[in-house]
């Protein structure tokens, strides 16, 4: 396995997406952004897909995890959050289901009809926000962030998850290490979650910092 240098849902087809363009990224933030209400702040959660199709579809059955689609960070989700605890499948006049026009607008970064409806129920429904403001907002919040390029490659990677951290640091200026936490399941990476004001300015969250993944080190599975 490489080592890093600091080591220690639907079958519906998104857009095409470059590896290359994902991993040089630059930061964008939007001139207008809808606000949300009712919550303090979000949660970005950074789903590194391999882990979740390890663990849930092996065989490569839906588009997230079949071979040659080159998942790598997905978002899993942008959550509200208070600063102690979080609203889950608030009530709305939204509807429930995502239509499916709008859902394909985000299934290069999400790429799962069943996800993307799951995420609207729980945690977008939560927002103050219509479905189409939520996941343009989502969209926002994955284009502030970079992604490290060294992250970003194809995995099989062993590190620790200070390391992830700090390399999401380095990548994105006036991120803090209060404002990030790295999940991991069964000794694998599964999450980066990173915390953002409702203007999608980044903020320290401790009582999600303090979930962070306490393992010594933990593998990054290959994309396959």
């Amino acid at each position: 396995m490489a080592a890093l240098a600091v080591a220690g849902c639907s079958d519906d087809k998104p857009a095409e997406k470059s590896r290359t363009e994902a991993s040089s990224k630059v930061p964008e933030t939007p001139a207008h952004i809808p606000l949300g209400k009712g919550f303090d702040f979000y949660v970005l959660s950074l789903s590194w897909s391999p882990t979740w199709c390890a663990g849930n579809d092996a065989g490569g059955r839906t588009q997230q995890c079949r071979r040659g689609e080159n998942n790598g960070f997905i978002v899993h989700g942008l959550w509200p959050q208070n600063d102690r605890g979080y609203p889950d499948f608030c009530p709305t006049r939204e509807p429930d289901r995502v239509p499916e026009g709008l859902g394909r607008t985000v299934l290069d970064i999400i790429p799962s009809m069943g996800l993307i409806g799951h995420q609207w129920r729980k945690h977008g429904s939560c927002s103050g926000l219509s479905q189409k403001d939520y996941f343009a907002v989502v969209r926002a919040a994955w284009q502030r962030i970079a992604v490290p390029a060294e992250l970003e490659s194809r995995g099989d990677n062993r590190l620790t998850p200070d390391a992830v951290e700090q390399a999401f640091i380095a990548a994105n200026p006036g991120l803090e290490r209060k404002g990030i936490a790295v999940t991991c399941e069964n000794g694998r990476l599964e999450e980066v979650r990173i915390c953002m004001n409702p203007d999608l300015s980044l903020r320290a969250c401790p009582e999600v910092d303090r979930a962070s993944c306490r393992a010594k080190s933990i593998e990054q599975p290959p994309i396959r």
